[in-house]
């Protein structure tokens, strides 16, 4: 395999437009997050919140019943649609069409779950990101991918890459089968790590931003809500993978002297997204 192209800052600012002064939240996209069961409801709630600080000018998230009081409380500013299931997703019906759409946190593995997933593929033409147990429930009906828009994101973690791809014997042969399946499913894999790198058919991108401070529970559910918020917006998903990942490691390399690496939490990155879109904002005058 050649190297992979390296997403730096100056990628980065190729591909990052600065918001409109005259922008009203009519044009900066409506996203909405599919997301939690119960006892995973804190996961919708970290998807929508990033996705919404992340530049959306309207989310709306669809959660089992039990998320709703939760989500209203914890925040004001994001829709709450639920479905009629008290504690997980059961049957997916949305009172409108959104720019992106942001599936699986803390969605669980129920059998009710399963068909609704599928139910949706089945009929979502919107731009996608796949995430978690989503991607989990795909891995046991692989099929279903070929269901999805063109150019979906999927964010794996490494159990979750290796349940979709099969096992590897080297980290060349992870590459060759992640490419292999990219190609076949026309997909965009995000494979997350140390570092994050991006499988884009033949293409593979590997991030400059990001530490160790990662490695905590909600990182890869906030990482869903960045990459749904930068669809919405209008990113190509090729532009809106390599935004997102570099977006997420920056607030990391931001927060980590401030933080260290043990008291760094999901919500860290969440409350430092601002500070990273400033350091682009100053980078492109």
């Amino acid at each position: 395999m050649k190297a992979p192209y390296l997403i730096t800052k100056e990628e980065v600012l190729k591909i990052y437009k600065p918001v409109n002064p005259k922008a009203h939240k009519g044009i900066q996209g409506h996203a909405v997050i599919i997301a939690g069961s119960y006892g995973k409801i804190g996961a919708a709630v970290l998807a929508s919140k990033s996705c919404l600080k992340t530049g959306c000018g309207l989310v709306t998230t669809f959660v089992p019943k039990c998320g709703y009081q939760i989500l209203q409380i914890s925040i004001p500013e994001v829709m709450v649609v639920t479905d009629e299931n008290a504690n997980f997703i059961t049957n997916i019906h949305l009172p409108l069409i959104p720019q992106a759409i942001g599936f699986g946190p803390g969605i669980g593995l129920e059998l009710a779950t399963q068909k609704a997933l599928f139910e949706f593929l089945r009929v979502n033409k919107v731009p996608l990101v796949l995430d978690a147990d989503a991607l989990n429930i795909i891995s046991e009906n692989i099929s279903w991918l070929e269901l999805v828009p063109e150019d979906t994101i999927l964010t794996p973690h490494p159990k979750e890459l290796e349940r979709l791809i099969g096992k590897w014997n080297s980290e060349s042969e992870k590459f060759q089968k992640t490419i292999s399946f990219s190609e076949k499913y026309k997909v965009i894999v995000v494979m997350k790590g140390a570092p994050t790198f991006i499988i884009n058919r033949t293409s593979v991108y590997e991030n400059t931003t990001g530490n160790a401070a990662l490695a905590t529970a909600g990182s890869g559910d906030t990482l869903t809500g960045i990459l749904t918020s930068l669809l919405a917006q209008g990113y190509e998903p090729k532009y809106a993978s390599k935004l997102g990942v570099y977006l997420h490691g920056l607030t990391a390399d931001l927060a980590l002297p401030k933080t260290g690496h043990e008291s760094f939490t999901a919500s860290t990155i969440i409350k430092y997204l601002g500070k990273a879109f400033l350091e682009l904002d100053n980078l492109s005058i």
